[in-house]
């Protein structure tokens, strides 16, 4: 019986058009995707606390200008003239020193670093349904266990300048369908707790979830993953969702089609080989 895995942001981009699913999923088409300043800021500051928590498992606890170190390198090293800054007030610069200040001030609020760290990316795959045809994959930011509540602590750094609402917060998917993966590991008994750090704002937001939310949430995403399987009509949907949508350019909602625009250049055909599933993958 061959398996059918699904991702997080391939769930959701069939929630929010069908027709992108196709274009992206389906047909795999890659556009040439403008990478932004602050996608690049996003990166360089998850590579960093990734790397600071790589540290701290190996019992060493690096210094603030170590990681303000990894973090210049990580910059340096993918940075290009090509990344886009829309907001013409602000240099390179700027967000680069936004990221400085992101990472000492996480630094000095967490330091010592004793909340017992257990993995960083931690790679899960959650079975959707009993006979493990349908499943979802996932990568948690960083895993701890707090060893005063008992609970297992899922972690997810956020860079953006938004700052979510409670709603948002209690129907975040992502991070719940984590805790199904961690309760699936550890025990359905345990507890689980989500975390976001907003490091914009100096902030954690936690939640929980109960076993009986948690069930609820797995059935509903079963029941899309199965849609997905099943469906052979992929129309677009028009929303302000469009204005950011990689494939606006080809969108016939638009008047706009794929072989023209392949002829003009800009979108290519993913090539399984060399990209494997990875950019299937994205949290």
């Amino acid at each position: 019986m061959a398996k059918k895995i699904f991702s997080h942001s391939r769930i959701s981009a069939f929630e929010k058009c069908r027709l992108k699913y196709k274009f992206r999923y389906i047909d795999e088409i890659i556009p040439e995707v403008e990478r932004t300043i602050e996608s690049h800021l996003g990166s360089s500051v998850h590579k960093a606390l990734e790397w600071l928590y790589s540290q701290i498992k190996q019992k060493k606890i690096p210094s603030v200008e170590e990681v303000i170190m990894v973090y210049s390198e990580n910059w340096n090293e993918e940075y290009d003239d090509e990344i886009t800054i829309v907001k013409k007030n602000f240099t390179k610069e700027d967000y680069f020193n936004k990221g400085v200040g992101f990472l000492i001030n996480y630094y000095t609020e967490n330091h010592p670093f004793n909340d017992n760290t257990i993995e960083v990316e931690k790679e899960i795959l959650i079975n959707l349904d009993e006979t493990g045809e349908y499943k979802l994959r996932g990568f948690i930011d960083r895993l701890a266990y707090n060893s005063q509540t008992g609970e297992y602590e899922i972690h997810d750094y956020k860079t953006s300048g938004t700052f979510p609402t409670d709603e948002e917060i209690e129907n975040d998917r992502q991070l719940a369908l984590y805790a199904i993966a961690i309760k699936e590991i550890y025990g359905k008994e345990k507890g689980v707790r989500l975390i976001w750090h907003y490091l914009s704002f100096r902030k954690k937001i936690h939640s929980e979830r109960t076993n009986e939310q948690l069930e609820k949430l797995r059935e509903n995403t079963l029941k899309i993953a199965k849609d997905i399987n099943s469906t052979t009509s992929f129309p677009p949907t028009k929303s302000s969702l469009c204005h950011w949508c990689e494939y606006k350019k080809i969108c016939p909602a638009w008047g706009n089609n794929f072989e023209k625009q392949t002829k003009l250049g800009g979108f290519v055909k993913l090539d399984k080989k060399e990209n494997g599933d990875k950019l299937d993958i994205f949290k």
